[in-house]
C-alpha cells in the first residue's frame, strides 16, 4: 500500500510545481540601452529590469525587438515608437548593431522594447509598451 501512495503523490507533486512556475508573473518593467549615445556605428546592448528576480539581466533578441526611431527634435524626449513606412536615418539589426545611412545627418533614436503594439496609422511605426532608447548621431 505504501508504494502505491508514493507513486500517485509523485505526479501530483510534479504537476503542482509546474503550475507554480508557469504563474510566476515575472514582467519586464524597464529597459536600459548602453551606450546611451554613439556616433556613426555602434553595438548597443539592452538590460532589462524585471518585477521578480533575477533582475537586472542582459536582454537578447528573444526578449526584445530593436528598431529605429525618429530623428531627435525634442530635447529630453522619451521615444517609444519605431518609424513607420518612412526611410529611417539608420538601420539596426535584432542584435542591436546600428549603423547610419550614408545620406542622413543628425541624431536619432535606437529603441529596444517588448510587447509591441501595432499602430493604427498605416504610415506609423509600431509602439512598445516597455522600451529603452539611445541616441545615434550621424555626422
Amino acid at each position: 500500500m505504501t508504494g502505491r501512495c508514493s507513486i500517485s503523490v509523485g505526479p501530483l507533486l510534479l504537476l503542482s510545481l509546474a503550475t507554480l512556475s508557469c504563474g510566476s508573473g515575472r514582467q519586464l518593467q524597464s529597459v536600459k540601452i548602453d551606450p546611451p549615445a554613439a556616433t556613426s556605428q555602434a553595438q548597443f546592448t539592452a538590460t532589462g529590469t524585471f518585477s521578480k528576480p533575477p533582475s537586472p539581466v542582459t536582454l537578447t533578441s528573444k526578449d526584445v525587438s530593436w528598431c529605429v526611431g525618429e530623428l531627435t527634435s525634442v530635447p529630453n524626449a522619451t521615444p517609444t515608437a519605431c518609424v513607420g513606412n518612412i526611410v529611417p536615418f539608420a538601420t539596426v539589426d535584432q542584435n542591436g548593431m546600428a549603423q547610419c545611412n550614408a545620406t542622413t545627418h543628425g541624431s536619432g533614436y535606437i529603441l529596444a522594447g517588448a510587447s509591441q503594439m501595432i499602430s493604427m496609422n498605416p504610415d506609423g511605426g509600431s509602439q512598445f509598451k516597455v522600451s529603452g532608447y539611445a541616441t545615434l548621431t550621424c555626422p
